[in-house]
């Protein structure tokens, strides 16, 4: 238990930091932008292209890993929107957002920064894999529902042009996909242009959960919706159930794999759901307190999934 402490009181302690400063300084929304655009456009990808780019190719590969856990991340989606659709019956595009909150972790903020934390270098193949294109398929799907749920007034032309427009050239994207170029052409890296990846990746985890916590603060509980009585459970403890059996059921994936699949699963509700919420002018401040509840839920959830993964009570092989 000590050991999980440990592992969760830098990591959520960064988080409450960036609450507390949020809270006491009193800074407009605007003053984050800048740290936020650090961040996104040079931390974070610089992560993600060390990562890749200084792993043998062959374990970049695996198609059957990013497909297993995609369809476990959106059999979740398929249940909550189904259940938002016929139970509550809300519309199509509040069911959009409403599964995207069950089912959208927030995977680059909190990710990489606790996965390598607490499984090692090891985790870093795929929680990049499961970041670069959970995050391209997010881009696609969002805009195409509410396109269908008549929100987006863009002709189709015009949708499809900026959908590929925003998954081609996103930082995380592009950095992934150079890192994918080095590693498969075997490109040596020049001793300084190393180190200046190292420094911005090392800024990556402690700068993006600082930023969390400031976002949440700046975005107050106005409104708990009665949607979270199941997105909260089905983000929390029903999504890293689903990845873990759907990864166990294919099989052949190592140990360290489906662990960091899991782990990444359990996180709370991404950000990026409050700003697709607001973009379409659907479900905002629901999605917002979704995005506060699940993250306060989650110090108690992910402890608790941190304990079966590092104890070995997360069976390696479910299926027989």
């Amino acid at each position: 238990m000590a050991d999980i402490v440990s592992l969760l009181l830098p990591f959520f302690g960064l988080i409450l930091i960036g609450y507390i400063a949020a809270k006491t300084t009193k800074q407009p929304a605007e003053a984050l932008g800048w740290l936020n655009t650090f961040i996104i456009y040079a931390a974070l990808p610089a992560l993600f292209f060390k990562l890749v780019s200084r792993t043998p190719i062959e374990e970049l590969t695996r198609v059957d890993f990013i497909v297993t856990d995609i369809a476990a991340t959106y059999a979740v989606f398929i249940l909550l929107f189904v259940i938002g659709r016929i139970w509550r019956g809300n519309s199509l595009a509040d069911c959009t957002i409403q599964s995207f909150a069950g089912a959208y972790g927030n995977i680059g903020y909190m990710g990489p920064g606790l996965a390598l934390l607490a499984l090692g270098e090891g985790a870093a193949v795929p929680v990049a894999l499961i970041i670069c294109f959970e995050n391209a398929l997010h881009f696609i799907v969002a805009p195409a529902l509410m396109a269908a749920a008549g929100d987006d007034k863009r002709s189709t032309g015009q949708l499809v042009a900026d959908i590929v427009h925003k998954v081609a050239l996103h930082p995380f994207i592009l950095s992934t996909a150079a890192g994918f170029a080095v590693a498969a052409l075997h490109i040596d890296q020049p001793l300084a242009f190393q180190r200046l990846v190292d420094y911005l990746a090392q800024a990556a985890a402690p700068c993006a959960l600082f930023a969390m916590g400031v976002t949440l603060a700046l975005r107050p509980l106005k409104r708990i919706p009665a949607e979270i009585s199941y997105i909260v459970p089905a983000k929390l403890i029903l999504h890293p159930i689903a990845v873990f059996v759907a990864l166990t059921a294919v099989g052949g994936f190592e140990p360290i794999w489906i662990q960091a699949a899991v782990l990444l699963a359990c996180l709370p509700t991404a950000t990026n759901v409050f700003v697709i919420g607001q973009q379409y002018g659907v479900w905002q401040e629901r999605a917002s307190a979704t995005i506060l509840i699940t993250t306060v839920f989650s110090v108690v959830t992910v402890s608790l999934w941190l304990i079966v993964i590092r104890s070995g009570l997360l069976p390696l092989q479910l299926f027989p």
